[in-house]
């Protein structure tokens, strides 16, 4: 066990020195284009009528790479991931191979599903907007807050040390609520919340066209609500402080507060704030008809129909795109709002 690794530890060096992969400790699945909830900031529901999906063949396709490249653990994520027919399938396939699964969903459907992701999922995150009426108001789905609620109680009258984690977009529609968001995860259930800001320039979430002005303005906090947002994390900070300290809110209060400096630097108050990924060099998402990106927010590399996913992270050009990436300057990442860096002896756990 200590020399595999240390063998992982030193690929995941070789990786970061040669922009050659050569660990891939994390892989992103995508199993299914469509989604049950209709968010107010995502337009992935937008294309429900053109569903793709990953099946059987995909998945034990990718088994060479994974054990090639010692992937560590598999995130499903979507659309919604549950959605598949074929989704358990793929994570007794995964399992069998030791690799983690972590799950992102909406929790509409975790309570019919508790009893097989209890036995085949290692954790679930889930997506929490405010308390129950602006929850639902967000999703545009009437009574996903208590569907997420009951899925979160079954899930935990099976195993009570399941671990089940929030994720929130903070954001122009629900910044104001952030305290009963904090006391929302509490009162479903939740071991963990985390805060992040919205994506709205780029052409993730099944933009083909990015959002104009206008649409940005939607979920952007207006310029005049800027001061609005600070006061509102300056409450959360003093307020939740034991929450912060025990972990329960993932982020610092640094962190929080870049939350504040992203949107302010859209109104050119300040620069986007800096944040270290090394994403490209350490995962590769997989989209529901197969088409590889070395992240969320970059262009395709390739597509595992096409071409095994070891020749895609390791073709001329994703070499060479790693290779000239500065994340520091380049436009998608300074504006990105989900990034990953991991450390080369870090375990990839979410």
């Amino acid at each position: 066990m200590m020399i595999q690794s240390l063998y992982r530890t030193y690929n995941r060096y070789r990786t970061l020195q040669t922009d050659k992969i050569s660990s891939l400790p994390i892989v992103i699945l995508m199993p299914h284009s469509s989604c049950n909830c209709r968010c107010v900031m995502c337009d992935i529901w937008k294309g429900n009528q053109q569903l793709k999906q990953l099946n059987e063949t995909d998945i034990r396709g990718l088994l060479g790479t994974l054990k090639k490249f010692q992937t560590q653990r598999v995130v499903m994520s979507g659309g919604e991931a549950l959605l598949n027919p074929n989704f358990f399938r793929f994570c007794e396939i995964l399992k069998a191979r030791k690799i983690k699964i972590s799950l992102l969903s909406t929790g509409l459907t975790i309570r019919k599903n508790a009893s097989q992701l209890v036995k085949w999922v290692d954790d679930v995150i889930v997506s929490i907007d405010g308390d129950g009426a602006l929850h639902d108001e967000i999703r545009n789905v009437p009574g996903v807050y208590a569907k997420l609620k009951e899925g979160i109680a079954a899930l935990k009258s099976i195993h009570p040390g399941f671990r089940v984690t929030g994720r929130t977009v903070i954001h122009r529609l629900n910044f104001r609520h952030w305290p009963a968001i904090v006391d929302s995860a509490k009162e479903i259930g939740l071991d963990r919340i985390s805060f992040l800001p919205a994506d709205v320039s780029s052409h993730a979430f099944n933009r083909e066209i990015a959002w104009d002005e206008q649409r940005q303005h939607e979920i952007l906090p207006r310029e005049d609500e800027l001061n609005e947002l600070q006061a509102m994390i300056y409450q959360v900070i003093a307020g939740y402080s034991n929450d912060f300290m025990t972990g329960f809110i993932a982020e610092s209060p640094g962190k929080i507060q870049m939350i504040h400096d992203h949107y302010a630097a859209y109104y050119d108050h300040c620069e986007f704030p800096y944040k270290k990924c090394n994403a490209p060099w350490v995962s590769a998402v997989i989209e529901a008809d197969g088409t590889v990106r070395p992240c969320f927010f970059h262009p395709a590399i390739g597509n595992i129909k096409a071409a095994p996913l070891d020749a895609i992270v390791n073709s001329a050009a994703a070499i060479a795109f790693r290779k000239n990436l500065d994340t520091n300057e380049n436009e998608t990442c300074k504006k990105c709002v989900c990034y990953l860096n991991l450390s080369p002896g870090k375990n990839p756990g979410l």
